[in-house]
């Protein structure tokens, strides 16, 4: 529901007036600006509340879920996040929020139904594709930041934050592209998304 709630990432510029291309950030106290820092600033706490993830995993002791991938992606996010906030909350440097905050309401809803139990494990057949979904988002990512090198006249005030962004999708891209070959190449993880009544999905 959280999730659901960030998707004011569209009323904030998204789909509000942004091109897609070089938005830059609006430091204006308009009411679009404004609502964009807004939703930036919960995104960020949004980051916090997933550490919950790790801090449930440990006390379950389900270890083997407390991958390099986790670690990485959850205690790196609130700390860039954190400037992000604060130099440039809005602009293209969000398009990655907006995808992330799609992907993460398919993703609880994943969890949600995991959750409840194995009488709801036969709709859990699209683990797969939830995967997939992820993979796209990566790309997308790295799409739109990459546009950067063909801008001639892009005046985007923290282009170092472009330079990281990239790189973040780069590497995620890489690390669930691993996962997808450990999971569903050779089989390394099983492919049913439950096992004992417990969720198996690793996901971010």
């Amino acid at each position: 529901l959280f999730s659901v709630f960030l998707f004011q990432f569209v009323m904030s510029g998204w789909g509000t007036g942004y091109s897609f291309r070089c938005d830059i950030v609006d430091y204006s106290q308009s009411p679009r600006a404004m609502r964009m820092v807004h939703t930036c600033w919960l995104y960020y706490f949004s980051k916090f509340i997933e550490l919950f993830d790790t801090i449930f995993f440990v006390l379950r002791k389900k270890n083997s879920q407390v991958t390099f991938l986790h670690v990485f992606h959850h205690t790196i996010m609130p700390w860039t996040w954190w400037f992000g906030v604060k130099f440039a909350a809005g602009g293209l440097g969000t398009f990655h929020a907006l995808l992330n905050t799609a992907v993460h309401v398919v993703m609880y809803f994943y969890y949600g139904l995991c959750a409840m139990g194995p009488a709801y494990q036969k709709y859990l057949w699209w683990k797969k594709h939830l995967t997939s979904l992820q993979l796209v988002q990566f790309v997308l990512v790295t799409v739109h930041i990459g546009q950067i090198f063909f801008m001639e006249d892009c005046n985007y005030q923290y282009p170092v934050f472009l330079y990281i962004i990239m790189s973040y999708g780069c590497i995620f891209l890489l690390l669930f592209l691993h996962f997808w070959y450990r999971a569903y190449t050779k089989g390394q993880r099983l492919p049913k998304t439950m096992e004992n009544g417990n969720c198996k999905s690793k996901h971010h």
